[in-house]
């Protein structure tokens, strides 16, 4: 892009992307809850809560910000975040941290889509519609950047209190930034503005109920969505489970033996997260020379998919017998794939659907993603409990592979 392009409002987008991924949480979050003395069912549970209600959520929000105004939109978002931070970091009860998660769900739906459609309003303002895979391209890397700085930082947060809770209260400063950065967006971003009516409300809901029902109607329509929603969903269901793998791998280390486990922990996950990071932002930039050794897109997009399953197999199996630094390999494989396959799967359903109705199937995905990880992650915490993490990965991951495999076979015959 040509340096003319870069004005103001481009770095505030930029600043935008990398003060949102400042979560210095997420390394720790389960962690956190174990500090806490939850589950690992009830941490599922409230897994699931955070993304059934914001797939629920993410109904009306569009409707909410085209009334209010996106940037207000965006300001009920951070605020949002920024209240469930703080009960994360002064709550100990199963119950408050379901609430929180409830808000830090509001948070999710008012910013996902708003923010992208804040940029584009932009780029169509510049007559600078041409540029926008370009545009957006270069504020998601200093996102991921956000992402990547983000995990060192956090094991500098937990390193230095010697505790996981600090990282809340941390994450609120970035937070309070980005909801001052919205209030200096200028106004005909907000888009046009247009009455709220409980039947425009109503006809959201039906209209992505239908859709999703509509999906399930045709074989080719819901093999396509199938493709990508399953690995994600599993994916999306399993990631957080890395943390306490690599806490045992940090603790049966040789090393800071002195110091105490919290602190030792902290060292090799934010280490490996920086790494993850930087893994799938390469991985998601090669998706296309990868899918070119192909003849068709459905050939990677199956290979993947089970390729992922026998990663979190293998990584099960190699946790449960204490093969630690083999496991946390494979379980990395689990993050590569998805972002491997990720483009790839929408490339795949923009191929075998009607432009028509693209909008509407991506988002019957996005729903179908969400419950398939909303149902896995308690089953997951539940024979975490039950078992250990190693097993509980083995059984999901041999369970979908072998519904996949069984799938296949069908189809075949």
């Amino acid at each position: 892009m040509d340096k003319k392009f870069k004005d103001l409002q481009f770095y505030k987008f930029c600043a935008y992307g990398f003060l949102k991924n400042l979560r210095f949480f997420e390394p720790f979050l389960i962690l956190f809850f174990l500090e806490k003395g939850l589950s690992y069912f009830q941490i599922g549970l409230l897994y699931s809560v955070m993304k059934i209600s914001t797939n629920i959520l993410e109904i009306p929000t569009g409707i909410v910000a085209d009334s209010i105004g996106r940037r207000r939109s965006m300001v009920f978002s951070f605020s949002s975040y920024i209240i469930s931070f703080l009960i994360f970091y002064i709550s100990k009860s199963f119950y408050l941290f379901a609430f929180s998660m409830i808000l830090y769900a509001f948070g999710e739906a008012f910013r996902s889509g708003t923010h992208k459609a804040m940029i584009l309003e932009y780029l169509k303002i510049k007559g600078w519609q041409n540029l926008k895979v370009y545009y957006y391209g270069n504020t998601r890397s200093c996102s991921q950047l956000g992402s990547a700085i983000s995990s060192l930082l956090a094991a500098g947060i937990v390193f230095y209190s010697g505790n996981y809770q600090t990282v809340f209260l941390i994450s609120v400063i970035p937070y309070v930034l980005d909801l001052i950065l919205m209030l200096t967006y200028p106004k005909e971003l907000d888009g046009e503005l247009k009455e709220f009516n409980w039947k425009n409300f109503k006809q959201s809901f039906s209209c992505v109920i239908y859709e999703f029902a509509m999906s399930f109607k045709s074989f080719n329509l819901f093999r396509s969505i199938l493709l990508t929603a399953t690995y994600s969903g599993f994916y999306s269901a399993i990631k957080d489970f890395l943390q306490p793998v690599l806490k045992t791998f940090a603790l049966s280390l040789p090393i800071f033996m002195y110091l105490e486990n919290e602190k030792r922990s902290a060292i090799v996950i934010g280490i490996v997260y920086f790494i993850i990071y930087l893994l799938t932002s390469f991985f998601s930039r090669k998706s296309g020379k990868f899918s070119e050794h192909f003849k068709n897109l459905l050939n990677p997009l199956l290979i993947t998919m089970n390729l992922g399953f026998i990663f979190g197999i293998i990584s099960g199996f190699t946790y449960n017998s204490n093969w630690l630094f083999i496991s946390i390999i494979f379980y990395l494989g689990i993050y590569l794939i998805e972002n491997l396959r990720r483009p790839i799967g929408v490339a795949y359903i923009s191929e075998n659907i009607n432009s028509n109705i693209l909008a509407s199937v991506l988002s019957a995905e996005s729903q179908l993603k969400t419950i398939l990880a909303a149902i896995i992650v308690p089953i997951v915490g539940f024979l975490s409990d039950k078992f250990n993490v190693g097993i509980a990965l083995m059984i999901i991951s041999s369970s979908f592979l072998l519904i996949n495999l069984f799938f296949i076979s069908q189809k075949k015959r």
